[in-house]
């Protein structure tokens, strides 16, 4: 591709992981969980109002929505929609970020110092750092995430609404921007009014190293055991008490090892215990159940139920119930009825450079939900690393790069 014009996607990531909008938990009934997510939401639509953006709305739940007209000539082709959110996990702190930029010159990459020692990643546990060498990463100081997931997101997006600003001659469709809330907590594309938005089509900007491109997730459900005891003093407990704890661990070792997600890649599934929390009288464990395949999928819910009928019929009492709640399906179900958006992607890629990889999403993405609600929707990288964690990271390089992406694919639509 020809020389990109300038962007300043730098500034403006580092000046949206300082805003705290770390979503709450899954179970919020509210949208948006946390209220600190407008914070960020009413600042790029502001932002979006002064580039000259169209229809700039924060909705009461916190959807921040625009759109650019058409490049002239474009005016009759299909709307493209650009999306990232606005929600940070709540798994680490995202209160109080300060990203710096650090040249990565081999061995472990240190973000910073805490109070128990240097907090930092080798590049035996993460191998990608070897192909790194030389470039400048934004870290953070180690007490905080980042925030690239999915702040990178829409850094990148408005560095393009920003460029286009610049030059609407550059070619691309009618193009709708969304900034999603509670995309970590699996809320994010509920409330976005399709029809308002006014796409054919859409990607999603929240996938990890530059160059990978997602079209397929995982099949998803919660599975809620519980466990009811009976308890008794324990000097009078012989043929009598049933400890709800010890229900549980004979229930989760029926549940092979070889299915936790630690020994799993790829299209493998997994069941995996978020938590559990037990008494004598009364326990209660949550599981993610995740596959590609849905056969497979239905399968391991199938037994997890299975190992609850083995326990009551060990006891010969129904102690243990299983409430299934399914989360979001597979969007290759959509997808794939849609590989142009797979090719123009891998061409816009490989426009700006960059080797495009084709890679199943071990996780679930805003992009299942609205392709299964008709808006078809796969996933492009911003380039980070480590998301979720202390160590997350992003090249200061894949920023840039990720703008000519979507630039090189915006034209493609036009």
């Amino acid at each position: 591709m020809a020389t990109s014009p300038s962007s300043d996607v730098l500034e403006r990531f580092c000046r949206y992981v300082r805003i705290d909008t770390t979503s709450s938990d899954e179970h919020s009934d509210l949208v948006p969980s946390s209220t600190c997510q407008f914070d960020l939401a009413r600042l790029l639509a502001a932002e979006l109002e002064e580039l000259g953006a169209e229809g700039v709305q924060v909705t009461e739940n916190a959807y921040v929505l625009a759109s650019l007209p058409a490049s002239p000539g474009a005016e009759g082709a299909p709307a493209l929609g650009l999306i990232a959110h606005l929600d940070t996990t709540e798994v680490v702190s995202g209160t109080g970020v300060h990203p710096h930029v650090v040249t990565y010159t081999g061995g472990d990459l240190v973000a910073g110092e805490t109070a128990e020692g240097p907090v930092a990643i080798a590049p035996e546990t993460l191998p990608a750092l070897h192909d790194l060498v030389g470039e400048d990463l934004v870290v953070t100081d180690g007490a905080t995430l980042l925030g690239a997931d999915d702040k990178a997101g829409i850094a990148e997006i408005m560095a393009l609404v920003a460029r286009l600003a610049e030059n609407p001659a550059l070619p691309h469709p009618r193009l709708g921007i969304c900034f999603c809330p509670d995309e970590e907590i699996g809320h994010g594309a509920e409330l976005l009014d399709i029809d308002t938005f006014g796409c054919a089509y859409a990607y999603t900007v929240d996938g990890g190293p530059i160059g990978e491109l997602e079209w397929e997730c995982f099949n998803a459900a919660e599975a809620t055991v519980r466990f009811r005891g009976y308890s008794i003093h324990p000097g009078d407990a012989k043929d009598k008490m049933v400890n709800a704890g010890n229900l549980f661990a004979a229930f989760h070792a029926l549940l092979p090892a070889h299915m936790r997600p630690e020994h799993t890649e790829g299209y493998e599934g997994f069941i995996h215990l978020e938590g559990v929390s037990a008494t004598c009288e009364h326990a209660t464990a949550r599981y993610i159940v995740r596959d590609h395949d849905a056969a497979r999928f239905d399968e391991k819910i199938a037994l997890i139920e299975r190992a609850a009928a083995f326990v009551n019929a060990e006891l010969d009492a129904e102690r243990v119930t299983v409430e299934i709640v399914q989360q979001y399906r597979n969007m290759a179900e959509i997808v794939r009825d849609h590989l142009e958006l797979i090719d123009r992607a891998q061409e816009a890629f490989t426009a700006a450079g960059i080797e495009p990889r084709v890679l199943p999403i071990r996780g679930g993405t805003d992009g299942a939900q609205l392709s299964f609600r008709g808006l078809p929707c796969p996933n492009l990288s911003t380039g980070g690393y480590c998301c979720h964690g202390v160590n997350e990271f992003i090249p200061v390089s894949s920023l840039e790069r990720m703008v000519d992406v979507l630039q090189e694919l915006v034209a493609l639509f036009a």
